[in-house]
């Protein structure tokens, strides 16, 4: 049986804000769509692919990768690859991809940290894994103390002169290095466009000189794991449930030990603050960072479409009362 081609909703670009990034003439949408888990080999390809579209007919228009998303490495860029061919070929030109490298990837002193010699051949290979000849943002994904800063930007500026990728930008750098990259992407004449950092309720590094060295500089800030890993939804208030995340024994990145009766407790008091303002916790969660103006877009996940558009309800209240922020404020103490 042949599907029907696929045709994007007619009203996607009504159903989400988009923000300026920085200074630059990037408008990312206010949720971005973030494929570090669910879309590996290991995942069902149908059910990866309906949340893909479900989000670009939401107005989902950023879809952010790295090279060594999977699992394995490279499969969801492969998988993103196969749905860009099969549904998306038509609206290349909506859309805006990126990818990243820093952390390991292949075996050898060449598959791991900021090097030209690996930035470059990652890029490389991760646009024959999507079958494009260019990303829209390519990333350093992390600081490498022991390569020269230099390199690293200087192999950034050399992806973007040479077309394979639209934009630079970093993840995971410190407030000193971030103002460092800038001013040497600025000194190359490849402007740095965005940097991607954890924050959350829970994890509030970025508060700690990041985002005031972003608002100096006038430069995007995009949000990664902006749900603590799904601590911040309705899924543990009652405990940690089968199947979930936190209760797979080998989970990297959320386990048992994770959710301790504290953090429980906060996550009920919480979900009572989001009840008031008629939201899901998620949905507050994500409207608490997007009422900073410095954070452009919040990268999030998703396991199904339903959670997806649960998620990018958040859009439709991101106004605080200062007694809401208080309380907030006071239960995450």
């Amino acid at each position: 049986m042949i599907k029907p081609k696929y045709l994007p909703a007619a009203d996607r670009y009504e159903k989400i804000p988009y923000r300026r990034c920085g200074n630059s003439g990037v408008l990312l949408p206010a949720v971005s769509l973030g494929l570090w888990h669910n879309f590996g080999n290991t995942d069902n390809f149908e059910n990866s692919t309906d949340i893909v579209l479900t989000a670009f007919d939401n107005g989902i228009t950023h879809f952010d990768l790295a090279n060594n998303y999977g699992p394995p490495y490279g499969s969801a860029e492969e998988n993103f690859g196969r749905i860009l061919k099969h549904n998306f070929k038509p609206y290349r030109d909506e859309l805006l991809i990126s990818s990243k490298a820093g952390y390991d990837m292949w075996p050898g002193p060449y598959g791991i940290g900021g090097s030209r010699k690996y930035l470059i051949s990652s890029c490389e290979q991760s646009l024959k894994r999507m079958g494009i000849e260019y990303v829209d943002i390519f990333y350093s994904h992390r600081m490498d103390n022991e390569t020269p800063l230099e390199e690293t930007m200087m192999a950034l500026d050399q992806l973007v002169r040479q077309g394979k990728a639209l934009y630079a930008g970093v993840s995971n750098y410190s407030p000193e290095k971030t103002e460092q990259a800038i001013k040497i992407l600025d000194s190359l004449g490849t402007p740095f466009l965005i940097h991607q950092t954890k924050y959350s309720m829970f994890v509030r590094t970025p508060e700690d000189g990041l985002l005031n060295t972003l608002k100096k500089h006038n430069k995007g800030a995009i949000v990664f794991s902006p749900l603590a890993q799904g601590l911040l939804t309705d899924k543990y208030i009652n405990g940690i449930p089968e199947g979930s995340r936190a209760a797979n024994k080998n989970s990297r990145f959320l386990n048992k030990e994770n959710i301790t009766e504290d953090i429980l407790l906060k996550i009920k008091k919480l979900n009572i603050v989001a009840q008031k303002r008629n939201q899901s916790l998620a949905q507050m969660a994500l409207s608490w960072l997007l009422r900073n103006d410095t954070v452009t877009s919040v990268l999030i996940g998703a396991s199904s479409s339903e959670q997806l558009l649960n998620s990018i309800g958040a859009v439709n209240n991101i106004e605080f009362s200062e007694t809401e922020l208080t309380e907030i404020e006071t239960i995450l103490k």
